[in-house]
């Protein structure tokens, strides 16, 4: 059977029973993986070309226990709303209502957010707040890893992706991320921000790649662990 990206399949091929498996060609990767996108509650298959989805499909298959257990774990949705404690740059920080009040903002030293409106209009005033600390926050340390390469600008999004942190476009020069990554520690948002600036030197994930991500950061492994590990938890914010 020929496959094709972008293509949705059940897990159990025998009675189409249990999670979803997306299929994902990326040009880009070295292997066959399946990750977790905990905001779709489905796998993804990644293969480096559509040829290869076949392989790509039945190692998929060969985890499905492992994929069930770890979408059985996913964290519940957690909308934005007041008296819930989210983190910012990995401190905890007490959400708050201030009746009358226009645009969320920081106060007591950066431990509580405050904002007006209710409902669906607190929430998106809440998030806007932490676009805009994330579009900071990333904006400088993507800066400050291009003069370490010594590379041009580079224009800077922020987006609410589905799973991926971050993504770059070295042929116009364009970086992407996502603003939730602000709720990790600040050795992590560095870490993003080296690993999609490191992407315009070598646009693949190759040992050369790796070596520049640890030059700009040293052992890249601890926080690339805590996006794994943490990741599905940020994702669940304000769902």
């Amino acid at each position: 059977m020929a496959y094709r990206n972008g293509q949705r399949l059940p897990l159990d091929e025998k009675d189409g029973s249990g999670p979803s498996l997306r299929l994902s060609v990326n040009p880009r990767a070295r292997r066959l993986s399946v990750r977790i996108d905990a905001r779709a509650g489905e796998a993804v298959v990644i293969a480096p070309s559509e040829r290869t989805l076949t392989q790509a499909v039945a190692f998929a298959r060969t985890k499905g226990v492992w994929i069930s257990e770890r979408l059985a774990v996913q964290p519940k949705g957690r909308p934005l709303e007041p008296g819930q404690v989210i983190s910012l740059r990995g401190r905890p920080v007490r959400l708050e209502a201030t009746p009358g009040a226009g645009a969320a903002r920081l106060v007591e030293e950066g431990t509580v957010i405050r904002s007006g409106g209710e409902g669906e209009t607190y929430a998106r005033r809440v998030e806007n707040l932490l676009k805009r600390e994330a579009r900071q926050t990333l904006e400088e340390r993507t800066a400050h890893h291009l003069r370490t390469l010594g590379q041009r600008p580079v224009k800077v999004s922020i987006a609410d992706t589905k799973s991926r942190w971050g993504s770059c476009s070295p042929h116009n020069r364009t970086i992407r991320y996502s603003w939730r990554v602000i709720m990790a520690p600040p050795p992590v948002i560095d870490y993003l921000a080296a690993h999609e600036v490191a992407h315009l030197v070598h646009a693949d994930h190759s040992p050369a790649y790796w070596s520049v991500v640890e030059r700009l950061v040293g052992d890249h492994k601890p926080y690339r662990k805590w996006l794994r590990d943490y990741g599905g938890a940020l994702h669940a914010v304000g769902r």
